[in-house]
């Protein structure tokens, strides 16, 4: 085979794999039906080297969502479910002792994986869940002072249900600011749960998903391809510009204790150009920062209680503030 070719057959020509990006669409409704801008949230997340937090009541696909995701990439992919008894050791792995050799070796945790499903991930004390901090941040895991550095590409995919569910946790700031986008999972509308109910009727096994016809269209070439691409979308002192005031503008929002910080600002410039360059242009525009400027900011404000009170939630004030920042001609 040749070496610029992965396993799916893609080679590495940035034209290539924008369209096996967007074939990733039509191999995940195979079995998720109507989540299309949580799919591009996910594709996006990983041409930006990102994290993805996935918010939704129980039982609307998440775990699902990613679990396709991982079927139509043709990456290595793990899955751990947070529970309140999970150690931080079950998840970056321990020193085990050898008693053939009399030694300690290092046992790999599920974080040693491309796309690591992080299940319910608020379920779990906030001690287990700052075990992801360094390996998100840094893309390595220390152990006994020895850092092991860990596969590229790497992404956390993690669900998690509402806080006010019963059993969850709230997870730090500093950690969710780890997160490159927080994409909420809405109920289906009526025809899209129509759908999944006629799928099911028809034998739809959502443990199956070889059966359900999903195939890998995607690989590591492809990836290196789009995000070379990426890399090389143009943004105007304008658009840079743009992103500043929008993040600024958070810090002054009176409905707001914690504003955007500028790793923030950092995250949402990224993921515009993603956007971009996925949609098939290779220059940035004001409409590519208003589209990625709710999942990529919404998890890292904070409200005032006194406004959380009155109904004010993240996204109408970043709606707000998009409507009163001076876009640029």
């Amino acid at each position: 085979m040749d070496p610029t070719t992965d396993n799916a057959g893609n080679t590495g020509d940035p034209g290539t794999a924008r369209a096996s990006l967007e074939a990733l669409r039509a191999e995940i409704a195979k079995a998720v039906v109507g989540q299309d801008p949580a799919v591009t949230g996910l594709v996006v997340a990983l041409l930006c080297r990102g994290h993805v937090l996935l918010e939704g009541v129980p039982g609307v696909a998440k775990t699902l969502l990613v679990r396709a995701l991982a079927s139509a990439l043709e990456l290595d992919t793990k899955r751990v479910q947070f529970t309140p008894d999970l150690m931080p050791s079950d998840v970056t792995g321990s020193l085990v002792y050898d008693t053939r050799t009399a030694e300690f070796s290092f046992q790999p945790g599920p974080v040693f994986t491309n796309l690591l499903l992080a299940d319910e991930i608020n379920r779990t004390p906030p001690k287990t869940q700052s075990s992801l901090l360094e390996a998100m941040e840094e893309r390595q895991v220390t152990v006994d002072g020895t850092p092991r550095p860990l596969p590229d590409p790497f992404l956390v995919a993690a669900t998690q249900n509402p806080v006010e569910y019963e059993g969850t946790y709230p997870l730090p700031e500093a950690q969710l600011d780890r997160f490159l986008l927080k994409l909420t999972i809405p109920l289906p509308s009526r025809q899209d749960e129509i759908d999944v109910l006629t799928r099911h009727a028809e034998g739809f096994n959502p443990r199956d998903l070889h059966a359900a016809g999903v195939r890998p269209v995607a690989g590591p070439a492809d990836l290196e391809a789009a995000r070379a691409a990426v890399a090389k979308t143009t943004v105007s002192p304008e658009i840079t510009a743009y992103v500043v005031d929008i993040c600024r503008a958070t810090r002054e929002s009176p409905s707001l204790t914690l504003g955007v910080s500028p790793r923030g600002a950092t995250a949402l410039l990224a993921t515009a150009r993603a956007w971009a360059w996925l949609t098939g242009r290779d220059y940035v525009t004001p409409d590519d920062v208003k589209a990625l400027a709710l999942p990529t900011l919404r998890h890292r404000v904070q409200l005032r209680p006194e406004a959380e009170m009155e109904g004010v939630t993240a996204d109408s004030v970043i709606n707000a503030i998009l409507a009163h920042v001076p876009v640029p001609r």
